[in-house]
This record gives C-alpha cells, sequence and structure tokens, in this order.
C-alpha cells in the first residue's frame, strides 16, 4: 500500500459479529488534507468502521493502514496523531467547561503552561469563553458539540475522525459546525466525518456509500452524481400519488419520490429520451430533466425504491 498519499487505506476490511457481518470486505483510499464522508443508514457500517480504523476494534479480515501506521498494532503511536469525536457527547457532565479541557489536555499529556495555552486557543475559537465555569450537562446541544469538537482537537491531530457529529444539533449549528471543520482541514488536518445527511455528505471532498456493511460507491459527490446511471426527470400536476405508484411498476423507473408538489422519477440512464419515454405516461403533465442530486446517486446505489427528505 502507499503509504505518503493517503492517511487512510484499507484493503478488505471486515468485522463480523457472529453470524453478522457488520462490514463487508471495504477498500478505502483517503488522501491526506481532505474531508471524507461515509454515508448511509444507521446500522450500516460507519461507526463499526470508524471503530476499526481509530484501533479501538479489530478486524475480522482485511489489512488497514493509517497515517503510515499499520492496524492492529500501532494502537498507542496513532494515539497522539489521531482525534476521535463520537456520536454521543462522551465528556463528563458533571464537570464545568474548563474541568473537562484540562482533563483531556492531562490525558495526552500535554505540559502544564502549553495546555494552558492550548485551552485558550480553544475557548476562543469555539466560541466557549465565558463558559469556563459552565456544567456540561447544562450546556445545548451545539455547545456540546463546540465542547467536544475541542476537546478532540486538543492535541492538534493530524487525523481526526467524527462519527454522526451533528445528529444532535439544529441546521444553523451544523453549518456552523461545517465551517469550523473546513479550517481544521485548510490547517492540514484530514477528516473522516460518517453522516445520514445527503447535505453534509456534498460537502465533503471524497466519500463512500455504505449499506449492510458493503461499500456500493465512492468518490467525489460530483463524479458520483455524474456516473450515477440514471436520468431525473421533475413532473408536475394533479394526483402525483396515483402517478408514483404506476412509475413504480416500470423496472426502467429506479425511483419515485414527491418533493413538495413536483415527483421526483429516476430513469435508468439506458433510456435515452425520458422526456419522451415518460411522455404518454404522466398523461399531460408538466416535466423537466434536472440536476442529479446526492440523493438519487443513494437510491441508484442502493437498490432504494423510495426516497426523500434530507436524510437517509
Amino acid at each position: 500500500m502507499n503509504t505518503g498519499e493517503f492517511a487512510v487505506e484499507t484493503r478488505g476490511m471486515s468485522r463480523s459479529f457472529g453470524a453478522l457481518k457488520a462490514v463487508d470486505g471495504v477498500d478505502l483510499a483517503i488522501p491526506r488534507g481532505s474531508i471524507y464522508g461515509f454515508l448511509g443508514p444507521n446500522g450500516c457500517g460507519k461507526s463499526t468502521s470508524i471503530r476499526m480504523l481509530t484501533g479501538l476494534l479489530r478486524p475480522t479480515e482485511g489489512e488497514i493502514r493509517v497515517l503510515g501506521e499499520t492496524l492492529p498494532g500501532a494502537e498507542e503511536r496513532l494515539r497522539r496523531r489521531i482525534g476521535y469525536m463520537t456520536q454521543k457527547f462522551s465528556l463528563y457532565e458533571n464537570l464545568t467547561v474548563l474541568e473537562n479541557l484540562r482533563f483531556v489536555a492531562q490525558i495526552y499529556g500535554l505540559p502544564l503552561r502549553h495546555a494552558r495555552e492550548r485551552i485558550e486557543q480553544l475557548l476562543a475559537l469555539y466560541d466557549l469563553h465565558g463558559r469556563e465555569a459552565q456544567m456540561a450537562g447544562s450546556m445545548s446541544g451545539g455547545q456540546k458539540q463546540r465542547l467536544a469538537l475541542a476537546a478532540a482537537t486538543m492535541h492538534e491531530p493530524e487525523l481526526l475522525f467524527l462519527d454522526e457529529p451533528t445528529s444532535a444539533v439544529d441546521p444553523e449549528n451544523r453549518r456552523e459546525f461545517w465551517e469550523r471543520l473546513f479550517d481544521l482541514c485548510a490547517l492540514g488536518t484530514t477528516i473522516l466525518v460518517s453522516t445520514h445527511y445527503m447535505d453534509e455528505a456534498e460537502r465533503c471532498h471524497g466519500l463512500a456509500i455504505l449499506e449492510r456493511g458493503i461499500k456500493r460507491a465512492d468518490g467525489s459527490p460530483q463524479q458520483l452524481m455524474q456516473d450515477m446511471g440514471a436520468r431525473v426527470v421533475e413532473v408536475a400536476g394533479d394526483d402525483l400519488r396515483k402517478l408514483k405508484q404506476q412509475l413504480l411498476t416500470d423496472d426502467a423507473v429506479l425511483s419515485a419520490a414527491q418533493i413538495g408538489s413536483r415527483l421526483r422519477v429516476l430513469v435508468r440512464s439506458d433510456i435515452s429520451d425520458p422526456l419522451a419515454w415518460l411522455g404518454p405516461k404522466v398523461g399531460g403533465r408538466q416535466m423537466d430533466e434536472v440536476r442529479p442530486s446526492l440523493e438519487d446517486v443513494f437510491v441508484t446505489c442502493t437498490g432504494s425504491r423510495a426516497a426523500g427528505g434530507q436524510h437517509v
């Protein structure tokens, strides 16, 4: 495996729990200095993959290299080089903001003077000034998220793992959180983030779509949308629920989902003129071919016959 260009490389990474194969033969090559996403529904293997890549869980099969080190076997050497923010708030709710940050600094062995300077930097960077004495358990979801990110980056890791970090915060806090991730990336940090939000996945430089432990697609969002093997048509008019059911009986229709007052229809790419092909089926309703979205990619990759909403 190439150890210089990529922060993370895996071949055939797999993990079984008894008869259940939670991760099945996943190959990854994540470039240094990028934001890479794992996209998929709950139970698709995102968290299990992250736990293997951080050394917290041993693979059943396959090869793993993280920052040039082979896992398992290099967990202690990697401890100071990686950061990990779990989906559930994992700091001490009965300690103050400052006490939590001091405790994390001690865990990573930061010298006292450096720890004081670093904590001051993080309080300013993550808008926590004035909250030093606040109990972590009394903070809002967005404030807890900022504190958890501050703790995960206390030791300035080269590689940061984030396991569904925005699942408990509102859209405004999610947007601000992603701005902070791009700031970290601009400083050279490689970030691997798992999400089930389509709009977040579109922000990544590259991503893998996971389903039932299998990697269904891998590439930049733009490339995945370009290569998804389907054309997208939106249909406007009356009685869209009935039309949807009718269209889904045709094998050439990969998906049909109502988005507001329009029906979004994915037609197989071997249909050369989807508008002409759909014309007789939609009964004179207005139609427009539109740009694919990442949700459309997910539907075509996983074989789902219905999609809608922001997340999967």
